[in-house]
C-alpha cells in the first residue's frame, strides 16, 4: 500500500475526535433536547411542504400520504444510525466526522463536499424562494420593489425562471442571508430563540391549515387511492423526499448542546416524528379538497383554499411559508459553518475556517464566508436546478451514515455508546436500500451533475487537503521520531 493510498484510508478514532471538541473548538454549549427539536423543525418544514406536495401528488395522486411515509421510513432508518453516531461522537462536522472515524479520510473529504449541497446550495436556493414569497407579499400590499433588484440578470435568450430582462440583483435574497448569518455570528443561544419564533408561526399555520380543510375534504378525490400504482408513490417520495431534509443539520450543533448523550437523539427522533405526522396531514387534506388532476404543482395549497374562496387561508400560507424558509436557511447556514469549521479543524481547509469567536464563541468565519458566498449566490444565480441535487447529495449522505454504523460496530464494538441504534445490522440495511432506491428513481442529469460535483471535490482534496491534513501530518511526526 502505498503512502497515498495508506493517507486516505486512515481513520480518525472517535476519541481523537472528542478531544479535538474537548481541547480545541471551544464552542459554547447551550442547546437542550427543546431546542434541537425545534431546530430540527426549522430545517425540515419550509418550501417542501408548501410547493413540492403539489409535485408529487402529480406522480403519487392521493397515494401522497404514502409517499411521505415511505419517504419519511427511509429518513427514520438514517435518524437512529444518526443518533448512534451524535452521542458516541458528540461533535461538530455531522456525517463528515463520522465517515473519518470510520471508513476513512478520503471518504470523509467526500461527504463533506457532498454536504456543501445540502447545506450551502440547499440554502441559496431557499433565499431565492424567500425572496419570492416575500415579493408576493408586498405586492398583495401594494408595495412594488422594482424588477431590477428582484430578480438574478438574465445570461440566456429566453430568459430562464428566476432571472429577467434588466435585472441587477436579487436583493431581498442577499439581504436576508446576510441578516440570518448575523445573527449566527453572534451566537446560537440568540440563534436558537430566533429560529424558535419562526417554527412557531410556521407549525401554527400548518395545523391551521389542517384543521381548516378537513372541513372541505370530500373523500371520493381519495378515490383511486393509487391511481399510478405503488411505482407512483415510490416515484413521489423520491420528488418529495427534499421536504425532509434537515433533520440530520441536528446533528451538526453537537458540540452546542449542554447534554448531548441525552438530548441529541431526542432532537434527531423527535423533530422527524412530528413532521411526518404534520406531512401526512397536509397531503390528505391536499388530495382531499382538490383531484389529484387538478392540484396546482406550483402553490398547490394556497391554490386549493382559494379554490374555496378561502383567501385568509391563503394569505396565512404565504406568512408560513416566509416563517419557514427563513428557518431553514437559519439551520441551512448554522449547518455548513459547522461542517467547514469540522474539516479545517482536520487541515482539509485552511486554518481561517477553524477560528473561534474569543466574545462570541462562535466560528465566526465560516460563518462570515459562508453567508457571503451564499448570499452572492442567490443573489445574482438561477438556482433551482442546482438545487436539485440537494436530494441526492443528502441520501448519498445518508446511505455512508448507514454504512458507518455496522462497520465501526464491527471494528470498534467496546466504544461507548449512549444511544444504540436497534436491531442492527437491519435497520442500517434498510436505511441503505430505501436511500438507494430513491436515489434511482432521481433523473439522470442529476446524477450527471452530482459526479460533476464530486469530481470538483476530489480534485480539491488532491491539491489541498492531503497536504495539509492533521492527522497524516501527526503520523508522519510519529515515524519520524520512532514512533511508527
Amino acid at each position: 500500500m502505498n503512502r497515498l493510498t495508506a493517507q486516505m484510508l486512515r481513520r480518525k478514532p472517535p476519541e481523537m475526535l472528542r478531544a479535538d471538541a474537548e481541547g480545541h473548538g471551544g464552542l459554547k454549549r447551550a442547546l437542550h433536547a427543546r431546542d434541537l427539536t425545534l431546530l430540527g423543525i426549522g430545517a425540515i418544514v419550509g418550501a417542501g411542504i408548501f410547493v413540492l406536495t403539489g409535485v408529487g401528488a402529480q406522480q403519487a395522486g392521493p397515494g401522497l400520504i404514502g409517499s411521505f411515509v415511505l419517504a419519511g421510513f427511509a429518513c427514520a432508518m438514517a435518524a437512529l444510525c444518526y443518533s448512534e453516531f451524535a452521542t458516541m461522537i458528540p461533535v461538530a462536522g455531522s456525517a463528515y466526522s463520522y465517515s473519518f472515524a470510520t471508513m476513512g479520510e478520503f471518504v470523509a473529504w467526500v461527504i463533506g463536499w457532498d454536504l456543501v449541497l445540502e447545506y450551502a446550495v440547499g440554502a441559496a436556493a431557499v433565499a431565492v424562494g424567500w425572496s419570492g414569497y416575500m415579493r408576493v407579499i408586498l405586492e398583495g400590499l401594494g408595495i412594488y420593489l422594482p424588477m431590477a433588484l428582484t430578480y438574478a440578470p438574465c445570461v440566456t435568450t429566453p430568459c430562464v425562471t428566476g432571472t429577467a430582462e434588466g435585472a441587477i440583483i436579487n436583493l431581498p435574497a442577499l439581504l436576508v442571508v446576510v441578516l440570518i448569518s448575523g445573527v449566527l455570528y453572534v451566537g446560537i443561544s440568540e440563534s436558537a430563540r430566533l429560529n424558535s419564533f419562526f417554527v412557531a408561526i410556521k407549525v401554527f399555520v400548518v395545523i391551521a391549515v389542517i384543521a381548516i380543510g378537513a372541513f372541505y375534504v370530500r373523500p371520493e378525490n381519495w378515490t383511486p387511492f393509487t391511481p399510478m400504482g405503488w411505482l407512483g408513490v415510490a416515484n413521489g417520495a423520491a420528488l418529495i423526499f427534499f421536504a425532509y431534509i434537515g433533520f440530520d443539520a441536528v446533528s451538526t450543533a453537537a458540540e452546542e448542546v449542554v447534554d448531548p448523550h441525552r438530548d441529541l437523539p431526542i432532537g434527531i427522533i423527535g423533530s422527524l416524528a412530528v413532521c411526518t405526522v404534520l406531512y401526512m396531514g397536509i397531503a390528505g387534506v391536499l388530495t382531499g379538497m382538490v383531484p389529484y388532476t387538478e392540484i396546482d404543482p406550483t402553490a398547490p395549497l394556497a391554490a386549493a383554499f382559494v379554490g374555496r374562496g378561502l383567501n385568509f387561508v391563503a394569505a396565512m400560507i404565504s406568512l408560513g411559508a416566509i416563517a419557514g424558509l427563513t428557518s431553514v436557511l437559519l439551520v441551512l447556514l448554522l449547518g455548513q459553518s459547522r461542517i467547514f469549521f469540522a474539516m479545517s479543524r482536520d487541515g482539509l481547509l485552511p486554518a481561517a475556517f477553524s477560528k473561534v469567536h474569543p466574545v462570541y464563541r462562535t466560528p465566526y468565519i465560516p460563518t462570515v464566508i459562508t453567508g457571503g458566498a451564499v448570499a452572492l449566490t442567490a443573489a445574482m444565480l438561477p438556482i433551482e436546478e442546482i438545487a436539485q441535487l440537494t436530494n441526492i447529495g443528502t441520501l448519498f449522505a445518508f446511505v455512508l451514515v448507514c454504512g458507518g454504523v455496522m462497520i465501526l460496530r464491527y471494528t470498534s464494538p467496546k466504544l461507548h455508546r449512549p444511544f444504540r441504534t436497534p436491531l442492527v445490522p437491519y435497520v442500517p440495511i434498510l436505511g441503505i436500500g430505501f436511500c438507494v432506491f430513491l436515489m434511482l428513481r432521481l433523473p439522470f442529469l442529476t446524477w450527471m451533475r452530482f459526479s460533476g460535483w464530486l469530481v470538483v471535490g476530489v480534485l480539491i482534496y488532491m491539491l489541498y487537503g492531503r497536504f495539509h491534513s492533521r492527522i497524516a501530518r501527526d503520523a508522519d511526526r510519529r515515524a519520524a521520531a520512532g514512533g511508527g
